[in-house]
């Protein structure tokens, strides 16, 4: 998963952020991989999920993340993935998010 988000976007990097392995864009934190706590599922979070919307993405609780949560059993929907992540780096591309 770590190397299909950074093949995306040159200015995406990899930083460990609050114990967990997160991915920025231009110094932005924009996407993370965790592991749900009820579920214990995998998933991809969006930071500025609010803006997207795609049927896979689902918001909980939260205010302006959205996560995709991944079956460990199943094979990864790639395609989907690449997708929703071209979706979120529009977002950051187009101003809408502000980049350093």
């Amino acid at each position: 998963m770590r190397n299909i988000i950074l093949k995306q976007d040159e200015n995406i990097t990899a930083a460990w952020k609050y114990r967990m392995p997160f991915f920025c864009y231009k110094g932005k934190m924009f996407c993370y991989l965790w592991v749900h706590k009820i579920t214990h599922q995998p998933y991809i979070g969006f930071v500025e999920g609010k803006h997207l919307n795609h049927p896979d993405l689902i918001i909980e609780k939260r205010a302006r993340m959205k996560i995709m949560l991944f079956d460990a059993g199943q094979d990864l929907p790639i395609d989907t993935v690449i997708d929703i992540i071209q979706q979120a780096l529009d977002l950051y591309r187009s101003g809408l998010i502000k980049t350093k």
